[in-house]
């Protein structure tokens, strides 16, 4: 495998449940040494997309290859090239972090020394080290998630696969889990991630793909999926809720595309725009001139949300844990 080679590969990869198609011709390419999200509506084929990546589940047809080994030809040499941290835990809560890493390592067939040794090495490298005997189950959210992480990489995997890995915690523990991606892919990893946490995808991933109906509907980095919804934005929230269209109007004078949209609930409007400065400068007059009172005016770029809305006609509300049925 070239140094130039994507970590993943994937051409016209297919997989039907009964009539219903999970993926349909998806084809995908994640760079080495980068973090790539996978972005996408409940039931758009995220998890089938992992899963299969991941040998739970054969290829039934289309090409795959991890490391550039073709996944359905040699799944067992692509098993020993990966990682898999799963939407739910995998440790027991009973023992602790360091007696879960060298169970692991034992099943990993890493032998005693060198399943304690690689135990230690991870929990001091995601800050677990200091647990000692504490058991499992009284960790909080984003340690455990950082004890699975270890887990997930305890033989150095080239290529690790997060399937929704912070859902359920709070903030905190998504900055912790966060964290430790980061440092993963600064050690030379591979990390290709399903989110349903938009924000998550704009902090880690190098380059992003939105997925619906089972194909990429659109890739790019965070910033180029956001100039397909009209580069930057102004956004002005009114003093009257009463005067929207009118504000609506006016800024659909500056607008890239003629138009603006509005929110009742947050008195807010919103137009993209081609140059911020000036499309600022004479929103500010235009609005001034009817008259329409603004209790706040800003510039900013769009957001995940927002293409996501673009991209797939639904909200980013509609991206929660995929529970697809899964068959071998």
């Amino acid at each position: 495998m070239a140094d130039n080679d994507p970590a993943v590969r994937t051409r016209g990869l297919r997989r039907t449940y009964g009539a219903r198609k999970a993926l349909d011709g998806l084809d995908m390419e994640v760079g080495r040494g980068t973090v790539h999200a996978v972005l996408g509506p409940n039931g758009a084929g995220k998890t089938t997309l992992v899963r299969t990546l991941a040998t739970l589940l054969r290829v039934q047809a289309g090409y795959a290859e991890v490391v550039g080994i073709d996944l359905a030809a040699h799944p067992r040499l692509v098993r020993r090239r990966i990682g898999l941290l799963g939407q739910h835990a995998a440790v027991d809560e009973e023992l602790s972090g360091r007696q879960n890493l060298e169970v692991f390592g034992r099943l990993y067939h890493l032998g005693g020394r060198r399943a304690a040794a690689r135990a230690e090495e991870l929990l001091e490298r995601f800050g677990l080290a200091g647990t000692g005997r504490t058991p499992v189950r009284a960790y909080s959210g984003g340690m455990r998630r950082r004890l699975d992480l270890a887990a997930s990489l305890l033989v150095d995997p080239d290529v690790l696969f997060l399937d929704e890995p912070t859902t359920g915690l709070d903030p905190r523990g998504r900055g912790e889990v966060w964290n430790a991606v980061r440092s993963l892919v600064g050690g030379g990893s591979t990390v290709l991630l399903t989110t349903q946490y938009l924000e998550e995808a704009d902090q880690l991933a190098d380059r992003i793909s939105v997925v619906d109906g089972g194909r990429v509907i659109a890739d790019g980095t965070a910033d180029q999926l956001k100039e397909e919804v009209g580069g930057d934005r102004i956004d002005v929230v009114l003093r009257d809720p009463g005067r929207l269209a009118e504000a609506a109007a006016v800024l659909g004078g500056v607008s890239a595309t003629g138009r603006a949209d509005t929110d009742a609930d947050t008195r807010r409007v919103s137009a993209p725009v081609a140059d911020r400065m000036a499309a600022l400068h004479h929103a500010v007059r235009a609005l001034d001139a009817a008259g329409i009172a603004a209790e706040d005016l800003a510039v900013r770029r769009p957001t995940l949300d927002e293409v996501f809305l673009h991209l797939t006609g639904g909200p980013a509300g509609a991206v929660p844990g995929e529970h697809e049925e899964v068959s071998a």
